[in-house]
């Protein structure tokens, strides 16, 4: 398994890590359980972004003085690609996770917690994902393929699912968590569970965190192939991923208001798996450069958002007229 990861760039970004996760949860302690604004939630995503990209310019830099200029270049050009890819895929899980919220009524002062926590375990499940690929994949490189096939599937399937209406109802998922979880049907602060022992019953908000927990691992195996498909050096996937999710709750707040403005922004996401599928089952033919993988993501994005504002969803043309 051949990574640029040494003892101390894995120190520096665990670092850099567990210091933004120490200020997010001390500020948000420090603000209480309250209703997270448009205007914060846009300054926290800037952050994070901010954030995001200042790893990125040292990590160009520091692997450019290590390693030659051309080096630094590649290494750069991959975190920021699949940053890109993880960050747009994101979205995905936004929607989910608003479907959610709503679908059990979650009170507004409660969903940050909910949320950082999901995070905290999103990034240590994830961590694991990740170091099995890259060992499956020091040890079976056709493993590759199967994840390029695995990634065009669903990109099909995802377009085919896109504009369809959400609904929980049935979900499997959720009917085996409820049915084998003694649980309470209201809300009791930000407690998880009530009682001890065999008395122990679990709160809606438990409840939440589980499902988000599981929805996150079903996304993680579509995302991390995905960025398998830019670089296959583990320290690279797992910084540019972990990064990503970092950002994922402020986006949530950014994005809960206007997930309907961005309809079209599925079919988008649909056409970058396709893409990346493709882009690995070609390999062995054709290399298809960093640069233009992380030019072709970008305007795909960038088209759905922009046509995705432009073009109003069905229902609210309908009730303008």
């Amino acid at each position: 398994m051949q990574t640029i990861g040494t003892p101390m760039l894995w120190g520096v970004f665990a670092l850099v890590v567990i210091g933004a996760l120490l200020v997010d949860l001390v500020l948000m302690r420090h603000g209480g359980p309250h209703k997270v604004t448009f205007k914060e939630a846009t300054w926290w995503s800037l952050c994070w972004v901010a954030l995001a990209l200042a790893f990125n310019a040292w990590l160009w830099w520091y692997a450019g003085q290590q390693y030659g200029a051309d080096a630094g270049q590649r290494i750069g050009m991959e975190f920021l690609t699949g940053y890109l890819v993880e960050k747009a895929l994101a979205v995905d899980n936004i929607f989910v996770f608003l479907m959610l919220f709503s679908y059990f009524a979650v009170p507004e002062q409660q969903r940050q917690r909910v949320l950082v926590i999901g995070i905290v375990g999103a990034i240590f499940l994830r961590a694991i994902l990740i170091f099995a690929g890259a060992l499956l994949l020091a040890r079976f490189h056709w493993v590759l393929y199967v994840f390029g096939a695995f990634l065009l599937f669903t990109g099909i399937k995802m377009w085919r699912a896109a504009g369809a209406p959400p609904s929980l109802e049935g979900n499997p998922l959720l009917r085996w968590v409820t049915g084998h979880l003694p649980f309470l049907r209201r809300y009791h602060g930000s407690a998880l569970w009530l009682g001890k022992g065999s008395r122990r019953k679990f709160t809606p908000l438990f409840i939440v965190l589980v499902m988000i927990a599981i929805t996150d691992v079903i996304f993680a195996v579509d995302s991390i192939p995905a960025i398998f498909a830019i670089t296959e050096d583990p320290f690279i996937v797992l910084t540019s991923n972990v990064f990503a999710v970092l950002g994922l709750r402020a986006m949530f707040f950014l994005l809960q208001g206007m997930a309907d403005r961005f309809h079209l922004l599925p079919y988008g996401l649909a056409l970058v798996l396709v893409f990346i599928g493709g882009k690995m089952l070609l390999m062995g033919v054709y290399k298809i450069p960093v640069l233009v993988a992380l030019a072709v993501v970008a305007a795909i994005i960038g088209t759905t958002v922009v046509l995705s504002l432009r073009r109003p969803p069905p229902a609210s043309a309908a009730a303008k007229d």
